[in-house]
């Protein structure tokens, strides 16, 4: 595929020139009148290199940059601007921007600038498996990263992780809580302790204080003998308690009393037990609210949240999404298998509401559906293609102010491409979209209205 290059500027002669330039050599180009209208074009289509004016009427170019670098970070920002412009271009290079010319353009001297751009990219890709390989800044312990906004939440981890603090380890489903939290006890003089788990979401609150604490033979029915708990199984170790936005308040003051006297007492026992367990928790919900509401206790929020660590959703740290896509083909026993730059493009706009599990379990279905050595944008799940599909139909279809015809329109287009990979066979395409054949008739008659 060919390098391709949006042009952005409100001056229809300089925008429609450089389009020109750029054609005879074989460039993919994309012109924008607008700063916004560009913004839509990059989410729309493949993007390598941006070149847009800084100063335009609608946003300047350093608002262009800081868009584009949120869409994906690995495209390129060449930055025009006029003389008075240039502390600010100077400042936007900061941000991100990979370069800037002053107008009137000299065409050799963005030539540099282009060739430069595209050089550093190949050197990005040709080093980036050799960088993981020194390891550098993109792995602590199991950690795959690059960005700085993960990095400065795993500083945060290596500084505490020699302390005895208690961890509040806060983030959404699947962005790698118990990594951080395993990250933290492996770096600690607790390494060759036990590192013990407790999900609070997946148990019952009957059973979570018997898992905790243990219980002794006898102590409630069906307890027909003695079993230690997960505080006694961790023994000098770390004990991560997940979720623990779910534990009720009642629990919460046990788990306050253990972590004030370091004591317990297994069920249907006098025997008091020492702990020196370190306790590690992490929740998705917002614990402030929770307080606020009466559902979580302030006394134990306080006592679990002497150091908090945020981890960032994936889709704030879109850095890191090529160097995870790196390592889940790795991991799967596919190292040979590399993406379009079509594909790859997708992935690195898709928001990911699941996070880097989702993104793991899309890198295993695309390495098991691709034929060959190449992953397409085909292997890719239905629901990351039609996001695509409905971003690049966006310009050319009129806009929907109602909610109810927006569902309904991205609903006609994945069932287009149902059909469309299931070759009309309705059945087969009623499977894809895990609803009933007849359902599916149903929908298909009503499109035709």
């Amino acid at each position: 595929m060919n390098t391709s290059i949006l042009i952005i500027d409100d001056e229809k002669p300089q925008r429609e020139s450089l389009g020109g330039y750029f054609k005879k050599k074989n460039f993919d180009v994309h012109l924008a009148d607008s700063g916004k209208s560009g913004i839509e074009k990059a989410r729309a289509n493949l993007i390598d290199i941006v070149l847009t004016d800084f100063k335009m009427p609608d946003m300047t170019g350093y608002d262009v940059l800081l868009e584009m670098k949120k869409i994906n970070p690995a495209i390129d920002v060449i930055l025009m601007t006029a003389y008075g412009n240039i502390e600010t271009a100077v400042e936007a290079m900061k941000a991100g921007a990979s370069s800037y010319l002053q107008k009137p353009v000299n065409l050799d001297e963005l030539d540099v600038l282009i060739d430069r751009a595209l050089l550093g990219k190949q050197i990005v890709s040709e080093n980036k498996k050799l960088k993981e390989e020194l390891g550098g800044k993109f792995k602590f312990d199991n950690i795959i990263y690059q960005s700085s906004e993960l990095e400065e939440a795993l500083n945060i981890a290596g500084r505490v992780a020699g302390s005895n603090a208690a961890v509040l380890i806060r983030g959404e489903s699947g962005t790698g809580k118990e990594l951080f939290a395993k990250a933290i006890h492996f770096a600690s003089d607790r390494k060759n302790e036990p590192f013990i788990t407790v999900n609070c979401a997946a148990l019952p609150e009957t059973l979570l204080e018997s898992e905790m604490f243990g219980y002794e033979k006898g102590a409630f029915t069906g307890a027909d003998q003695k079993r230690i708990g997960r505080f006694e199984e961790a023994k000098s170790g770390t004990i991560f308690i997940d979720e623990v936005g779910d534990v009720s308040p009642a629990m919460q003051v046990k788990l306050l009393r253990v972590l004030q006297s370091g004591e317990f007492s297994r069920l249907g026992s006098n025997q008091v037990i020492k702990t020196n367990a370190r306790i590690i928790t992490a929740t998705n919900r917002n614990l402030e609210e929770l307080i606020k509401n009466n559902s979580f206790r302030e006394d134990f929020y306080y006592r679990i949240n002497v150091v908090s660590i945020n981890i960032p959703p994936l889709r704030e740290r879109r850095d890191d999404i090529p160097l995870l896509i790196d390592f889940f083909v790795r991991k799967f026993d596919h190292p040979e298998k590399q993406l379009t730059r079509e594909a790859l493009d997708i992935l690195m706009k898709y928001d990911y509401p699941g996070n880097v599990r989702e993104l793991e379990n899309i890198v295993q279905r695309a390495c098991v559906l691709s034929r060959g050595n190449t992953i397409s944008t085909n292997d890719l799940p239905l629901n990351v293609r039609s996001l695509k599909a409905e971003i690049n139909n966006s310009e050319f279809q009129p806009r929907i102010d109602d909610i109810n015809l927006q569902v309904e329109a991205l609903e006609k287009e994945i069932i287009r491409m149902a059909l469309k990979e299931t070759n009309g066979n309705q059945s087969k395409a009623a499977k894809l979209l895990n609803i009933s054949e007849r359902n599916l008739r149903y929908k298909l008659e009503k499109m035709k209205t």
